[in-house]
């Protein structure tokens, strides 16, 4: 991978944070919440001298997942910028105007990189990422990989969220994000809905060691699950 894809979303999230925190404030009373989770990997990481990353895992409820996460996180985070886990070009090929952006070159300026299908080896899969976990990169993966049909975070995870926990050492941090499900242009204006980010305490696997992705996978799922907000 050349620099171009880790220098490129570096600078476009930075270029919109403060534009995009103000929209998110003002039109949908935009809130995060659990920082203070974040404060201890930094520390943690200090301590250890570890220079991995981090693994975000968040429940996906809009296609503006991709924009309130690092918008939630605050402008100088160590953890800035995110690269993400997207689907191939190919998957997007019939879903309308979003073959022209998913999955292609502007994807990827904005940091998503497509977990490689039809290994069904998670080491190929998701090399890219692991790649930027090991830089001290901060991946955001849904472990679910898809959105969500209901608004409701399903049952069943897939394991490469565990697997990158496993085979880098890095922690895991749970993300919930509420509000933005089949939201509208008219909600939005309208400041209807009320969007939280809340990072959860991170999960830490073992590095390399024996262990069963899928299950890791649905208790990082489940961890996702039980994250809530005061009404």
């Amino acid at each position: 991978m050349n620099s171009l894809f880790f220098l490129s979303p570096l600078i476009l999230q930075k270029a919109i944070w403060h534009a995009t925190r103000a929209i998110l404030f003002f039109f949908c009373r935009f809130e995060v919440c659990g920082l203070e989770n974040l404060e201890d990997i930094i520390n943690l990481r200090s301590y250890l001298n570890h220079k991995g990353g981090v693994v975000f895992a968040a429940n996906h409820s809009s296609e503006m997942d991709a924009i309130v996460v690092p918008a939630a996180l605050p402008f100088f985070s160590p953890f800035l910028p995110i690269f993400y886990v997207s689907r191939p070009r190919e998957f997007y090929k019939t879903s309308g105007w979003r073959q022209i952006f998913y999955g292609g070159f502007i994807f990827r300026l904005w940091g998503s990189h497509p977990a490689i299908a039809g290994f069904k080896d998670y080491e190929k899969s998701l090399a890219t990422h692991i790649n930027i976990l090991e830089k001290g990169g901060s991946v955001l993966i849904f472990p679910e990989g898809r959105k969500t049909r209901d608004g409701n975070i399903g049952s069943e995870a897939h394991g490469g969220v565990a697997y990158l926990g496993h085979h880098t050492g890095c922690p895991v941090v749970p993300v919930r994000i509420f509000g933005d499900f089949n939201m509208t242009l008219s909600d939005f204006f309208l400041c209807r809905r009320r969007i939280v980010v809340v990072f959860g305490a991170p999960i830490f696997l073992n590095e390399n060691g024996q262990a069963d992705y899928k299950k890791d996978a649905q208790d990082i799922l489940a961890a996702i699950t039980v994250i809530h907000i005061h009404a």
